[in-house]
Formats: C-alpha cells, sequence, structure tokens
C-alpha cells in the first residue's frame, strides 16, 4: 500500500494504509535530527512505515517547498 505524504510550512498530511495524519514539523525534526526544510521524503516514509518501499530519489522538503 502507498503513502502518500502533502507538504506545507507547518508539517507532512500523511496518507498512510488509508489513515489520515499529520506530522508536524517539530516532530519530524525532533526525529531525525535535522532541520526540517533538510529532511527528504525518504526519511518522513521510514518514520511512517515498518518497512517502506522508497522508489526514486530522495527529494528535499525545502526543494518541495
Amino acid at each position: 500500500m502507498s503513502t502518500d505524504l502533502t507538504f506545507n510550512e507547518d508539517g507532512v498530511d500523511v496518507v498512510y494504509e488509508g489513515i489520515e495524519f499529520e506530522l508536524e514539523k517539530d516532530l519530524i525534526e525532533e526525529a531525525t535530527g535535522k532541520e526540517y526544510r533538510d529532511v527528504t521524503d525518504h526519511e518522513i516514509v521510514q518514520i511512517v512505515a515498518e518497512e517502506p518501499d522508497l522508489d526514486g530519489e530522495p527529494v528535499r522538503v525545502g526543494d518541495v517547498l
């Protein structure tokens, strides 16, 4: 099942296995030890999914925003 991410300045809206929730910017920074804009989509998926299927090149949040 796929994980859909929608990025904004406050965090990421996530749809994982049909469940919608938000990961706040502060939580992402704490989990990764990085500034929010330097975190990649792959790192966020790894926070959400136990065994994520990571396709393609990672993209920085700062490049999306």
